[in-house]
């Protein structure tokens, strides 16, 4: 059961995901969230490692996507920054704009990753798609009174897929 909330790898960061990383694995696409993920939650703009980590990938031709069940306008600010398309209020993990995502990027599940920061939303939206996904430690310990209870969740069922299969956090792909 706890299987589809299992991510494929799990690492400390995601900006030491390169696209040399991405092409040995076969993926082109990055599906990214944003907060806790990328910058804290509670921080309102991009920081220049993201920035950097976006336009490294996508000039090495890796197509990246921000998809977060954030509001328009908090997602928007960082997408306008940065350049990169996203889509707010995602309702991850319901399979609708996992989709619309792939279609506007013309990928497929077969190359896409999804990164985030939550096996209740990320790793369980993106593993229902069949995308790879990876599990990111949060940027910051604190979370969003909507994300507490995931959080809850989200120990339990990290400690029942620590008792069925090896998980570390790892340092890249």
């Amino acid at each position: 059961m706890f299987e589809q909330f299992s991510p494929d790898k799990m690492l400390q960061t995601p900006f030491g995901i390169t696209a040399e990383h991405l092409r040995k694995l076969g993926k082109t696409t990055v599906l990214t969230d944003l907060d806790n993920t990328l910058i804290a939650w509670d921080q309102l703009d991009a920081t220049d490692e993201i920035i950097n980590w976006f336009t490294l990938l996508e000039e090495e031709g890796i197509k990246v996507m921000i998809l977060s069940n954030n509001s328009e306008e908090r997602v928007a600010r960082v997408a306008k920054v940065t350049n990169i398309p996203y889509l707010a209020k995602a309702r991850k993990p319901l399979a609708k704009n996992f989709h619309k995502a792939l279609e506007r990027l013309d990928s497929t599940p077969e190359e896409t990753v999804m990164i985030g920061d939550q096996i209740m939303t990320d790793i369980f939206g993106g593993n229902r798609q069949k995308l790879m996904t990876i599990f990111v430690r949060p940027v910051k310990e604190t979370d969003g009174l909507a994300t507490k209870f995931n959080r809850m969740m989200e120990r339990i069922i990290l400690k029942q897929l620590s008792k069925k299969k090896s998980m570390k956090w790892e340092e890249s792909l």
